[in-house]
């Protein structure tokens, strides 16, 4: 770990940042936690030297949706093994969704968070505020006393509000306060008590299904509320197709829309769920594979607006159930990167910048993040990686305290190798742990 007051060099990288259209090599300097200088040939004879050759230099990753369980559900993930995750994926920031026990629907758990993070986590985390008291639906949280409390969205996640008009509400306000409105969209009444996607392979298994149409009505409902409103509707783990399309369409009318998919969105479908595996159990749960070409379409042209992990992390005692029984989500924090190199960079379905944009400029634009750039005065957050680097996910060595992943034994063609978080290096490739100090 090195000193916080000393200046460190980040010789011969490829600096990849859209922020300033930079693409090219150069050394980069980090001086008091803040980019002080791009070039060629940077002269610091005191900086502690971090040689980057063959490595991307990127503006360090963000991640729109997390679940780090603390407080109240400690046994699957606690802030700080959320955010050594993180770190070990590359990710120098994280929000925290707000299904926490209790929910963080008050200025008190908001700070909480903050203040936790603060203490133990080696990446920056941002609580997500509920749109309604308990994730209920039932009446607003005090959305100003969180947004002064700090957070950094509006969002019921799992719980999706079902009342239209509390929604409306929920976006008028949110409009008013400059904050983005991340829903989950579910009709639940439509997914009832559905287990996997409606098609052939539900059929098959003998699994109840959860039709796509649960998703679209929700979409559709809440591009029409944000275009009434004016408020910024963010699509959560955006996963079929018809879903998609509206988003596109919205975006051509210039309303204030964006969406994530996820990697495992990206990467699996309906058809690798088999054997009953509950680690193959999610919501949005896995999609057809047309849904699937749709997404990695929406990531080369532009329409899908970042990648998310939905990183929702399970004690074995909860996931290792029936599938009936089981709890929907997966950990995604430490293999994000590596999927969407070797499946979407390496494929050739985007390049370079696109991929820095989807993880790092686009999330901090979404939220209105001061991060997602390297730009001289900016906060040294930064990821480095290696899009060459062979390598297999491990899961009985994940930072997370959970092991709820479809990706164990996946080999990988590029990961990350360091993550700096205000100029401190909190994660290395081949290190045995990520640092707790910011």
């Amino acid at each position: 770990m090195p000193d916080s007051s000393r200046d460190l060099l980040i010789q011969k990288g490829r600096i990849v940042d859209p922020s300033q259209a930079m693409d090219g090599s150069a050394d980069l300097l980090v001086r008091q936690g803040r980019v002080a200088a791009i070039g060629k040939n940077i002269q610091a004879p005191e900086a502690q030297i971090l040689d980057a050759s063959g490595l991307v230099v990127a503006p360090g990753l963000i991640d729109l949706h997390t679940h780090l369980r603390e407080p109240g559900r400690e046994h699957a993930e606690t802030i700080e093994s959320g955010g050594r995750a993180a770190a070990a994926g590359g990710f120098t920031s994280v929000l925290a969704m707000p299904n926490t026990r209790p929910i963080n629907d008050n200025a008190a758990v908001t700070h909480f968070i903050i203040q936790t993070a603060r203490q133990h986590s080696p990446v920056n985390v941002y609580p997500v505020g509920a749109i309604s008291e308990g994730s209920r639906g039932q009446r607003l949280a005090p959305l100003g006393e969180m947004r002064e409390a700090g957070i950094a969205a509006l969002s019921d996640d799992g719980m999706p509000v079902m009342n239209s008009n509390l929604m409306r509400e929920a976006m008028s306000y949110a409009c008013g306060l400059g904050i983005t409105v991340i829903d989950h969209c579910e009709d639940l009444d439509l997914s009832a008590d559905g287990l996997m996607h409606e098609g052939y392979a539900a059929l098959r298994s003998g699994l109840r299904a959860i039709s796509s149409s649960s998703e679209d009505v929700m979409v559709a409902r809440d591009i029409l509320l944000a275009a009434q409103t004016g408020a910024h509707f963010h699509v959560a783990h955006l996963s079929t197709a018809t879903s998609l399309e509206m988003v596109r369409q919205a975006k051509l009318r210039g309303l204030p829309v964006t969406c994530e998919v996820t990697p495992h969105h990206f990467t699996l479908t309906d058809e690798d769920v088999k054997d009953y595996d509950t680690n193959y159990k999610m919501k949005p749960p896995l999609r057809s594979r047309q849904d699937r070409e749709a997404l990695l379409q929406g990531l080369a042209d532009g329409t899908v607006d970042a990648i998310a992990t939905d990183h929702a992390p399970h004690a074995g005692s909860e996931k290792m159930q029936e599938f009936e029984r089981a709890p929907f989500g997966i950990t995604g924090l430490e293999t994000a990167l590596g999927l969407a190199l070797d499946r979407l960079l390496h494929a050739g379905h985007i390049g370079l910048t696109r991929l820095v944009e989807l993880f790092s400029v686009n999330p901090a634009r979404i939220v209105g993040l001061d991060r997602g750039t390297l730009k001289v005065g900016a906060v040294a957050d930064i990821t480095l990686f290696d899009p060459e680097r062979r390598w297999g996910f491990d899961v009985n060595q994940s930072c997370s305290r959970s092991r709820n992943t479809p990706f164990h034994g996946y080999s990988l063609r590029g990961g990350p190798v360091a993550t700096i978080v205000a100029g401190q290096i909190v994660w290395q490739a081949g290190s045995e742990k990520s640092s707790n100090q910011k």
